[in-house]
């Protein structure tokens, strides 16, 4: 049985980040979903509430994640992936539709100020690990057409095959997207900020009932911490 698991390399540098992770089984992650287009078109508006602050950088959503990255070994001028959404909205640059469940996922990231994303479980090989990289593992990152490996000590997911997301959350790879094949599917949520612990349960809770009202199937989730490191996918 495949797992996500989080190893004690990663737990030595973020003792207190809590992971809330989405199991979706027998989705249908095809044809068109008016209701998910008009949700991000909405959220990419309501992301304005994590925006508050004159200096962009000093926003809470925004800070946290920033201070994360100072932490450990990344690709100069990376950024959390809600850094990213967050970016696009301030600049007037609307997150817009890719496929449903990403949709879905990019709603609910906009939404809260956390970052979401996700993978084809059936693409995974072996279990899924966040941990730190030894270096050179490889990574073909979506819409590239050149490996770039990663670099030692850098947090990463990975499987038996190589780098599924590079710099914690900063960017997914080809093999394991999410397609309008996908049937299976592992959603994640970080949180590196205690105070926001709370408002990642939501979140996760939210996500979950979204996914299978729109795209049917079954779903369980679960927050991952130090004392509870892993849970079962397939």
């Amino acid at each position: 049985m495949k797992h996500i698991r989080i190893t004690e390399p990663f737990w030595t540098l973020f003792p207190d980040v809590h992971i809330g992770v989405a199991c979706l089984t027998g989705i249908r992650n095809t044809g068109a979903h008016p209701e998910l287009e008009e949700g991000l078109r909405s959220a990419n508006q309501k992301a304005t509430a994590h925006l508050g602050k004159e200096v962009f950088s000093e926003n809470p959503a925004v800070a946290a994640w920033r201070e994360a990255y100072r932490r450990f070994k990344t690709k100069k001028g990376v950024r959390s992936s809600v850094e990213n959404l967050l970016k696009r909205v301030e600049k007037g640059n609307p997150v817009g539709s890719i496929n449903p469940l990403v949709d879905l996922y990019n709603t609910i990231s906009l939404e809260y100020g956390l970052p979401c994303g996700g993978e084809d479980i059936d693409t995974l090989r072996g279990d899924l690990l966040l941990t730190l990289a030894d270096g050179g593992e490889s990574f073909l990152a979506l819409g590239d057409e050149k490996e770039d490996p990663a670099l030692p000590g850098e947090v990463v997911y990975k499987d038996d095959l190589g780098i599924v997301c590079r710099c914690w959350n900063w960017r997914d790879g080809m093999r394991t997207m999410l397609t309008e094949q996908t049937t299976n599917a592992l959603l994640v949520m970080e949180s590196v900020d205690p105070a926001r612990h709370g408002d990642l349960a939501k979140a996760l809770e939210d996500l979950a009932k979204r996914a299978v009202h729109a795209l049917g199937g079954e779903s369980r989730t679960m927050i991952l911490d130090s004392k509870n490191d892993a849970f079962p996918l397939l």
